[in-house]
């Protein structure tokens, strides 16, 4: 791994998680990134823990074997991933209803969700012609890769979920009882309550795939693969490519859509003040903000550079 010292780990986990735990696992985690570079992402619930860190690979391991003891030493769900500079600013921890929020408190993925099928058997089973495919992501996700054929329920948030489900899956399923239902997400997380909505709902043959699109990029060989596009990942990288780097996007830093090395060509575009998706969003007043915002970033830059 010569020059690339910052170690990802994406990782989630449901499971009864109580109140006072929480502030606890909260408490010693701010103790750590105090002492040491870690930053990153977690959102802490009573139903378990969802979280990417960035840190070099001795914190990582401290970080984990915690996260192990709070857990009761249940599955992290862990996905590794490598890059030569930090992917997020400073650890951040949430504290929310739900980990990955649907807006369905009775659904509890720890008891009952679908039946897991790992990277080597899910071109199999979306290749079947009795299969239909879900991308379980939100549509800007989609936008920038999915798989061949999936179904993209056009949502703008996960809690549009349910409705969607509501709405479409019968007109997706000529044949309930006989037809495989096969969700993904990004890390698997997302799945874990789709595939537990839908069994309630009392839908059969659910499948997910374990690990999510990270897990199946890292797993199958390129020839071999089925995904197409890049990757959407909530960090610094925007995106990630088939190879599991730093893909071809950036975020517009006004309206923080992914954009593309075509959009950045458009004439709507100036970078960290309007994109093609936000030219109707903003006064001109929050433009020349941005603009103000865009100049000082450019600047800091620049002394930065000359310090280095």
């Amino acid at each position: 791994m010569k020059g690339k010292n910052y170690k990802i780990v994406s990782l989630y986990s449901f499971f009864p998680f109580q109140e006072n735990l929480i502030l606890d696992l909260k408490n010693k985690l701010l103790e750590i990134e105090n002492e040491n570079d870690l930053s990153g992402l977690f959102i802490f619930a009573n139903e378990g823990i969802n979280g990417t860190i960035c840190a070099e690979k001795n914190v990582i391991d401290i970080v984990i074997s915690l996260l192990n003891k709070y857990s009761d030493n249940r599955n992290l769900n862990i996905k590794v991933n490598f890059s030569k500079n930090k992917v997020f600013k400073k650890l951040k921890i949430k504290i929310k209803k739900e980990i990955v929020t649907m807006g369905i408190p009775e659904i509890n993925p720890s008891e009952n969700n679908g039946t897991y099928i790992d990277s080597a058997d899910w071109n199999k089973l979306i290749k079947n012609q009795n299969t239909i495919v879900i991308d379980t992501r939100n549509h800007y996700e989609v936008s920038l890769g999915t798989f061949q054929n999936s179904i993209n329920p056009n949502t703008k948030s996960f809690s549009e979920f349910p409705g969607w489900v509501d709405d479409n899956l019968d007109i997706y399923l000529e044949n309930k009882d006989s037809a495989n239902i096969a969700m993904f997400c990004t890390g698997g997380i997302r799945c874990e309550k789709a595939t537990t909505l839908l069994k309630k709902k009392g839908y059969k043959n659910i499948y997910h795939l374990q690990g999510g699109i990270l897990q199946y990029l890292d797993d199958i060989p390129k020839e071999k693969n089925l995904f197409e596009g890049e990757c959407y990942v909530f960090d610094k990288r925007v995106a990630l490519n088939q190879e599991l780097e730093k893909g071809s996007y950036s975020i517009c830093h006004a309206c923080g859509m992914p954009v593309s090395i075509q959009d950045q060509e458009r004439k709507e575009y100036r970078k960290g003040i309007q994109c093609h998706f936000c030219i109707d969003q903003f006064s001109d007043d929050d433009r020349k903000r941005f603009e103000e915002r865009q100049k000082q970033i450019d600047r800091l830059k620049v002394e930065n550079h000359k310090i280095h």
